[in-house]
């Protein structure tokens, strides 16, 4: 008895080191990939906004990438304080920052996020890497605080000097006026566009100022007069247009170079366009070094059910929704309520009533 105690103390012992580690497990949605052109490659899918919900979005994408395409997704998620459960809110609550050390790409869509020190090693070894990464909406102005990436890049400076642009302004009325993706005709043949026509989104868009001749801007949004999807346009607003996804060269710390793909839109209810998921599908196939599908299968895994985007205020929201990893994962269809002041917008799936 006496041995099976020290074994059984052993055994959590190891447990517990690499949980600690590592990052638990339970706390990370991880996806083997199926075949398909990107076995053998990892993606890490960012979530952790308090506003755009890509607690839903990220595991909507990991789904389709690993089960459509065959990429091995891991995608992280905002806790709570005691991490026991999802809690989005939460600034400094992103679990599992490690698992950039195993990322081909970094699929991010944070805002205003603050990882301590040792989670920051893994972001800043991932820069340094010169891998690629994809953002998606607030992924501009990702993190927030203190510290810095090696000693060169500021959590405020990530959006600027990495993803191309930092936070500048709501171009259009939030929550009043959508945002149509334009093309830009000269980039019109770029493989990350292939099969790329028709890009509506709720969310506004953004204003840019920073993007220089060193950008690739392949789309612009053109600012609607309401959220659907048919509008016509503010063509006061629309003079020049501002560039809704673009392609960006980024130095590292260390001053290995790297490439970012960065898209203003990423609601999770701008992803009810299919063809916003496939530029995002493309993007990653084009960042890590595949050929772009002619016309990549982006249908949903699962049903998806988006909230509407908004501040969540509650304090009693999350701890009432107790959300884990799991419940995002293959043959799960979460559908969270809408936040208070949300307009009527009939333009996505939402579950039979019972």
């Amino acid at each position: 008895m006496k041995n099976l105690i020290q074994s059984l103390g052993i055994i959590l012992t190891i447990w517990a080191t690499s949980c600690y580690l590592l990052g638990d497990p339970s706390k990370i949605l991880s996806l083997q990939g199926k075949k398909g052109p990107g076995q053998g490659k990892t993606v890490v899918l960012v979530s952790g906004d308090e506003e755009y919900r890509t607690e839903e979005s990220m595991p909507m994408l990991a789904k389709i990438l690993a089960e459509k395409h065959g990429f091995d997704c891991k995608v992280l998620f905002a806790w709570d304080k005691s991490e026991k459960y999802i809690d989005p809110n939460n600034q400094q609550g992103v679990v599992g920052w490690k698992s950039l050390e195993e990322a081909d790409l970094m699929l991010i869509g944070t805002r205003f996020r603050k990882p301590n020190a040792a989670d920051a090693v893994y972001i800043t070894n991932f820069l340094n890497s010169g891998k690629p990464i994809i953002g998606i909406r607030t992924s501009t102005h990702a993190f927030n605080g203190g510290y810095k990436f090696g000693d060169k890049i500021s959590y405020g400076q990530f959006g600027p000097m990495i993803m191309g642009e930092g936070w500048v302004s709501h171009h259009g009325r939030h929550k009043v006026e959508g945002a149509r993706g334009m093309i830009e005709t000269k980039n019109a043949a770029h493989p990350i566009l292939q099969g790329v026509t028709d890009v509506f989104g709720p969310s506004d868009v953004y204003g840019i100022r920073r993007l220089t001749e060193k950008d690739t801007i392949l789309m612009r949004g053109a600012v609607t007069k309401t959220l659907a999807p048919d509008s016509s346009f503010v063509d006061s607003k629309n003079d020049p247009m501002q560039p809704l996804a673009w392609i960006h060269p980024y130095t590292a710390p260390n001053g290995k170079k790297g490439t970012t793909f960065c898209t203003t839109m990423g609601a999770s209810v701008d992803l009810v366009s299919e063809d916003l998921r496939r530029m995002l599908v493309n993007s990653v196939y084009f960042l890590t070094g595949l050929k772009v599908p002619e016309n990549a299968d982006v249908n949903y895994v699962d049903p998806f059910y988006p909230s509407f985007y908004g501040f969540i205020k509650d304090k009693e929201f999350w701890p009432s929704q107790d959300m884990q990893a799991e419940d995002y994962g293959l043959g799960k269809t979460p559908h969270a309520p809408d936040p208070k002041g949300t307009p009527d917008w009939a333009f996505r799936d939402v579950p039979e009533k019972q």
